[in-house]
């Protein structure tokens, strides 16, 4: 009796799925440098912070400003109604002497002032180095724009916190730079 002979087609299968085994196994023996850290130690890369990848607390931030305050800030008689609450947190303003417009609230835990600075130099906003409670912080405005302004500073653990101020265009409003300063200044205060 005769053996049976493998098609070329078979040889030429198995010989090219030992040759993929035998690279992905020589990539498995690959020595990386640096540092193992535990998934949820207390710091990153280079000692710095570590962010929270639980996500147990990922709307705190809308709520670091009681609504009331956030009014208070905006202007005399303000409502002021959650919009959105995700990556940034929104609040419709009705009423008041200021008509209408929306709040916004960043907070990006890697977030730096060379960063927003640099962001706004791209988009062409005027940005300007102010001081809230003591910190190096940026005030923004979109060219030819008075009925907005946005306030960002150094958050009290890590990264950079913002408040954008939008008041309909055209009406009657306060400063909107005084109001998102306002903001800063209570959030740094309440993240203490």
């Amino acid at each position: 009796m005769r053996g049976t002979r493998m098609p070329r087609r078979s040889r030429l299968a198995i010989a090219v799925s030992v040759l993929a085994l035998t690279a992905g196994l020589t990539g498995c023996g690959k020595t990386v440098p640096g540092t193992a850290l535990p998934a949820g130690g207390t710091t990153g890369t280079g000692g710095a912070p570590r962010i929270n990848t639980n996500f147990d607390k990922l709307l705190r931030e809308c709520q670091v400003v009681a609504v009331d305050d956030i009014g208070k800030s905006v202007g005399d008689n303000m409502y002021v109604e959650p919009s959105f609450n995700g990556a940034v947190c929104m609040w419709n303003l009705t009423g008041g002497a200021a008509g209408s417009g929306m709040v916004t609230l960043s907070w990006y835990e890697l977030g730096s002032l060379a960063n927003e600075k640099a962001n706004n130099d791209r988009l062409k906003y005027v940005t300007n180095d102010i001081t809230v409670q003591g910190r190096r912080s940026l005030e923004t405005h979109r060219p030819n724009d008075s009925d907005s302004c946005g306030v960002s500073a150094p958050a009290a653990d890590t990264g950079i916190v913002g408040w954008w101020v939008n008041y309909r265009n055209g009406s009657r409003h306060a400063d909107p730079c005084e109001a998102a300063r306002k903001l800063v200044e209570l959030t740094l205060n309440l993240a203490r």
